[in-house]
């Protein structure tokens, strides 16, 4: 009996394994390969060694700046979303959840080319613009157009995750805390932003991995005016500069800096503060 379970259940896992090492596993084997190599298959640290001048630096550098606003934004918008639609009544929950989990189920092209509609110097925005007597604003093309493509298409992934936790706190804590004299502000931060620091944390997590690695959208709402270190990779693997053994270093040293930077925000949960308790 129990070797015919342990048969079942190696066959429910099958297919999570396969495609777990034919789309994950081994793409990271043969980004590590590329990486230590030349073009032709020799051992070589040069790949790394290019990585580590002033051109790169500044791409990454200007990938990390963009995807920290980009969260942080994120941040500041979903925190008060999340702690309205968790005070609404069930119905309304859903509604509004519903409403934030949409704009997902739109293709991704489609949504950054809305936003190029929109931000374009004869957009629909500089359009109202001038019908309405005032300068036209320049967006297209800029830093600013980025990161509001990344607040736009990331910012749900911020949204849910603390909803969730907020969602799920007791209320007696809550209640405990107004007898205990505390005022709405108070209750804010020292009861529920200490509960809800691990659904902050997932939704830092969620957002920033995606803004830092993007390619797309810098692309159309960059304009190519400058290059994030998706556009980079990219452009060494689909571009014109094909270079299998770069690319394949830029997207190792990219994900070392994303495992650390989860890492690093994996540490601040499990602090004491970040468990679960309150701070009264």
């Amino acid at each position: 009996m129990n070797g015919k379970r342990s048969f079942l259940q190696c066959a429910a896992a099958a297919p999570h394994i396969v495609w777990s090492v034919l789309f994950i596993i081994a793409p990271l084997i043969f980004v590590v390969y590329y990486s230590f190599t030349d073009s032709e298959g020799n051992f070589t640290l040069d790949n790394i060694k290019s990585i580590f001048n002033e051109k790169y630096i500044v791409i990454f550098l200007n990938s990390l700046t963009l995807a920290v606003i980009a969260t942080f934004i994120c941040l500041i918008i979903a925190y008060p979303l999340a702690y309205i639609f968790s005070r609404m009544r069930e119905r309304w929950q859903k509604v509004f959840i519903l409403l934030t989990i949409l704009p997902l189920w739109m293709n991704f092209l489609i949504t950054t080319y809305s936003w190029m509609t929109l931000l374009e110097d004869t957009g629909v925005i500089n359009t109202i613009l001038r019908k309405i007597g005032l300068h036209p604003i320049h967006m297209i093309n800029t830093p600013g157009a980025v990161v509001v493509g990344m607040v736009f298409c990331f910012l749900p992934y911020m949204i849910l995750p603390i909803y969730s936790v907020m969602a799920g706190l007791d209320e007696q804590l809550i209640e405990a805390a107004a007898d205990l004299g505390c005022n709405s502000f108070k209750i804010l931060t020292k009861v529920i932003m200490p509960l809800s620091v691990s659904g902050v944390i997932s939704g830092i997590t969620m957002v920033f991995v995606p803004s830092i690695s993007t390619f797309f959208i810098s692309q159309k709402l960059g304009g190519g005016t400058f290059r994030l270190i998706g556009d980079t990779i990219e452009g060494y693997f689909t571009g014109t500069s094909i270079n299998y053994n770069v690319g394949a270093s830029l997207s190792l040293i990219l994900m070392i800096i994303i495992l650390i930077s989860m890492a690093i925000m994996n540490r601040y949960t499990d602090t004491e503060d970040t468990k679960g308790r309150p701070m009264l």
